[in-house]
């Protein structure tokens, strides 16, 4: 006869029938969970692996350009930029800050900028608009009162769009010659009724300095504050362009500054830095490395908002007048198609030949003593290029087609496969 089972023990037997399969569950569960973040770690890493193999493909190809361009004497030293998204793919210096020492330029050497000042001046204009201290249709004569121009019609109608937009109907050039003298700015703005006009304002691009730099003297009007003291507040301190200034005694104070320079008999000779344009900030002032230049360009593509909206900036690239010409550097660039001139920035058409697409660019240039920018925007590829040489070149010319080359061969290049069998560490 069979001995009954004690029920404690019926019990204990029942109840690991039924836990058991839930440990088991647990830790199958666990191992699954923990080989899921492996996975995905070792993806992560992978990406990671190849965003920095592609980098430095990329510095590599940029380096060996700029070493040729110097090799060739063609160039002293140049600083360049070059960002994607919210990423700075490269920010480097090649070559001399002056060409009769050993120092070299790096992304923190301070350059002149020359007219990309004139994009910063628009943008400043455009934070003033949004904020409510000025629009568009702004009268230069209700912020300068001692601004005239011939006709009083005319004084009256000329406002902020027709000075940042370069339509303001002037002579090409007016009164540059005064800016590079060193004249005061409140001083020229009573000279303009000198001039005649060569159409109505808002009616076609005629390029200025002494014009352009009218929008400066408006935003010191509007803030009461000196305009390097408003883009230090406003645009240099919340983007983190630590090197970047707007005075010739603040870019004297900076110890790695790159010298310009000015070929002579087929050799650069070192030229001394002088004060031009400080005079005209708007029009060519500002001073900055190419670590400032990046944030500048990560800003213009979507990043530090609480600066000025993406509808404030969209406001600044609008094209405003037609660039016309077929003859201009820039208008010679392949698939160039039009050119318009929008607050401060140029705004081209390029039409791919194979695919007909247009493509937008956002660009500028800039020269002033013997210094000699580049900048352009690619809004459908999220891209930046500045490029910042100390000396006069003709490389500017084609600078900007010729990085943007570079960049999308290296980003579109297969790279080799990634090791994936090293272990995640967890």
């Amino acid at each position: 006869m069979m001995k009954k089972v004690p029920v404690s023990l019926l019990f204990l037997f029942l109840g690991l029938i039924i836990i058991f399969p839930l440990l088991s569950a647990k830790k199958i569960g666990a191992f699954t969970e923990k080989q899921s973040t492996i996975a995905f770690l070792k993806k992560e890493r992978i990406k990671q692996d190849r965003a920095e193999f592609l980098q430095q493909r990329l510095k590599n190809e940029i380096q060996r350009y700029f070493y040729k361009a110097i090799a060739n004497k063609s160039i002293v030293g140049a600083a360049v930029s070059i960002v994607q998204c919210d990423s700075v793919l490269l920010k480097e210096g090649y070559g001399r800050r002056k060409i009769t020492e050993p120092k070299k330029i790096d992304h923190a050497t301070v350059f002149r900028l020359g007219s990309l000042s004139k994009g910063f001046a628009g943008i400043l204009a455009g934070i003033e608009v949004e904020k409510g201290n000025l629009n568009w249709n702004s009268k230069v004569v209700d912020f300068i009162p001692n601004f005239k121009v011939k006709g009083t019609q005319r004084t009256q109608k000329i406002n902020l769009t027709h000075v940042l937009s370069q339509s303001t109907g002037l002579p090409y050039h007016s009164f540059t010659n005064l800016v590079e003298d060193g004249v005061a700015m409140q001083k020229v703005a009573k000279e303009f009724d000198k001039l005649n006009f060569v159409a109505e304002p808002g009616k076609i691009y005629s390029y200025q300095n002494a014009m352009y730099a009218m929008s400066g003297l408006m935003i010191e009007a509007s803030e009461q504050k000196p305009l390097a003291q408003v883009l230090q507040e406003k645009i240099f301190g919340p983007l983190q362009m630590t090197t970047a200034s707007a005075t010739y005694k603040d870019l004297m104070k900076e110890e790695n500054i790159a010298y310009p320079h000015r070929k002579r008999y087929g050799r650069f000779k070192t030229r001394k830095i002088n004060n031009k344009y400080y005079n005209a900030v708007a029009a060519g002032g500002i001073n900055a490395s190419a670590n400032d230049m990046a944030n500048w360009m990560r800003f213009l593509l979507g990043s530090n908002q609480e600066v000025l909206s993406s509808q404030g900036i969209q406001e600044v690239f609008q094209p405003q007048v037609k660039i016309p010409g077929k003859h201009k550097y820039y208008q010679k660039w392949k698939g160039h198609q039009s050119s318009a001139y929008a607050f401060g920035w140029r705004i081209h058409n390029f039409k791919d030949r194979k695919t007909n697409k247009v493509s937008k660019v956002i660009h500028h240039g800039g020269t002033v003593s013997s210094y000699r920018t580049e900048i352009a925007l690619f809004p459908e590829e999220d891209l930046g290029i500045s490029v910042l040489f100390n000396c006069t070149t003709r490389l500017a010319r084609t600078v900007i087609p010729d990085l943007k080359k570079i960049v999308r061969n290296v980003l579109s290049t297969p790279i080799p496969e990634m090791d994936t069998n090293t272990p995640a560490i967890l």
